[in-house]
């Protein structure tokens, strides 16, 4: 055999064998638990008619946090701010190409505001949740939270205890989050 024909099916070898195995039907996956989940895709008629009211809402597009502005009729409250976010975005949102990354990968159950902290209660995540992108999802809501004049940091707990996140960098942390441990992953405003 020739060296290059050894090298090419080497490589082709190494290509095709590597990555995510494939199964050999669909399975289902299964919905994230929490009261704010909805199973029918968000429409722009689950919206706050346009308003006065700035609601800034942080969404992926292309692995990065994108903040969206809504108008709103008033401004939400903290535990209605991480419903609309945890609703997902409109029909025109998706057409924009933005998606969000908390399906499947952080299950929010709640938020308290403490002072200028919001504190989100997370579930454990089921066995199949089908995502991997924890540090976008954890992003989204401290960007989003943060966007509010009344929170200045987020922290999450699991069962009341503090849950280490990933930041932008890749470290954990159980320290309260701002933008900025987010910094490198979000699109400026």
């Amino acid at each position: 055999m020739n060296r290059r024909l050894v090298v090419a099916l080497t490589l082709t070898a190494l290509l095709t064998g590597c990555g995510i195995p494939t199964d050999d039907a669909a399975r289902p996956v299964k919905p994230p638990r929490g009261p704010f989940l909805s199973t029918a895709a968000p429409t722009d008629a689950t919206t706050a008619p346009p308003g006065s009211a700035v609601e800034i809402l942080c969404l992926v597009r292309d692995n990065r946090i994108v903040p969206v502005v809504r108008r709103v009729d008033r401004p939400p409250t903290v535990e209605e701010h991480l419903r609309h976010l945890l609703a997902g975005p409109t029909a025109v949102e998706r057409d924009d190409d933005l998606t969000s990354a908390l399906a499947g990968a952080v299950t929010a159950a709640g938020a308290t505001v403490n002072g200028a902290q919001a504190q989100i209660a997370v579930d454990e995540p089921g066995h199949d949740v089908g995502r991997s992108d924890e540090v976008l999802a954890f992003g989204q809501i401290v960007c989003t939270l943060t966007s509010r004049d009344d929170v200045a940091t987020v922290t999450f707990l699991r069962d009341g205890k503090p849950l280490g996140v990933p930041r932008a960098d890749g470290s954990l942390t159980e320290q309260p989050l701002t933008r900025a441990d987010f910094a490198p992953l979000i699109v400026p405003l």
